[in-house]
């Protein structure tokens, strides 16, 4: 079967195709023909050796997929040969069959397209844990969620409506906020590109105070990082839980301590990746939630572009601009 490749430290530029052994299957597992693979940002990361975890090489970047079951290993009564699903798998996804635990899959419904399937679980995922679990969501409060326009941001702008919250979109451009807005958000706030000095910090301060009014805001989900962390902390309401997604600004962001003392405030971290391994039974129960809040037509992927197999680097590197809105997915075959 046909691989894309990190098979040395680098950019997109550095992936190959080639072949490969089909994967053996093991008790307990499925094989799924893959259909469509959702590019996500730790995909940018992982192939240069950027991201928490490191594969041996050579490996597939691509950490969700969807696909067809076409065969099951002894044992395995989540799913049965045939039934259309998704599969979070954390990397080894951009190939033309996977093999996984048949845990790790969740059936989707035939309403579901296989490109909104390959851009669901791992933003939705991500951003149902840490609003509901982690940052304790409550209808009628404020959220300010910062990269609204991208993967997770968008989901949790989505979420965040769904549950009640009134959220505002902070984005690096206009049409970024409006496209956040289309999908729940309240209102919006553009901030400018950094790095920012001492006065360009309390600038942006500024900027997410108004925007969220006098209280604040009760949660600020949070994937960028950087130079905009400590602003967005000014912002936050008494009591308030701030929730550590990501760094798509590529700097991680050093808070003076006496923040959280002075706000009352909670710093929470969102690992949503190690909470699946560790919870699977909640994962699969979450998913099921997920999946019946698209079918409730709550939530729905926004996917902006869509490369073939052979262009799979190309999807990698446009996410990695930082200029793709919502999801890019990787489609194989029909």
């Amino acid at each position: 079967m046909k691989a894309v490749l990190s098979k040395v430290v680098g950019g997109p530029e550095t992936l190959v195709i080639e072949d490969i052994p089909a994967p053996t299957l093991r008790p307990g597992w499925a094989r799924v023909q893959v259909k469509a693979v959702g590019i996500n940002f730790p995909d940018v990361l992982i192939i240069e050796d950027k991201y928490q975890s490191r594969p041996p090489r050579p490996f597939a970047p691509g950490g969700e997929v969807s696909g067809v079951v076409t065969e099951i290993a002894e044992g395995v009564t989540e799913v049965k040969v045939g039934d259309r699903v998704l599969a979070q798998i954390g990397h080894g996804g951009l190939v033309e069959e996977i093999v996984a635990p048949a845990g790790r899959l969740t059936p989707i419904p035939d309403s579901m397209p296989y490109d909104e399937a390959a851009a669901f679980i791992l933003t939705y995922g991500t951003s149902y844990h840490a609003l509901k679990d982690r940052g304790q969501l409550k209808a009628g409060e404020t959220m300010l969620v910062l990269g609204a326009a991208g993967g997770v941001g968008l989901a949790a702008v989505e979420l965040g409506k769904a549950m009640g919250a009134r959220v505002i979109a902070a984005c690096s451009s206009q049409e970024k906020v409006d496209l956040a807005i289309r999908h729940g958000a309240e209102s919006g706030v553009v901030y400018g590109r950094g790095p920012f000095d001492r006065d360009g910090q309390k600038q942006l301060a500024a900027l997410f105070k108004e925007a969220c009014g006098e209280k604040g805001a009760d949660v600020i989900y949070d994937a960028i990082g950087g130079d905009y962390a400590e602003p967005a902390l000014r912002s936050i309401a008494w009591e308030g839980r701030y929730l550590v997604i990501g760094f798509a600004a590529g700097e991680i962001p050093k808070i003076p301590l006496n923040l959280p003392l002075l706000k009352g405030c909670d710093i929470v971290g969102v690992i949503w990746g190690n909470w699946t391994a560790r919870n699977p039974d909640l994962f699969q129960k979450a998913n099921l939630e997920l999946i019946d809040l698209y079918a409730q037509g709550k939530i729905r992927p926004y996917v902006s572009e869509r490369f073939p197999f052979a262009k799979a680097a190309d999807a990698i590197a446009h996410l990695g601009s930082r200029k793709a809105m919502g999801k890019v997915v990787v489609t194989l075959g029909d």
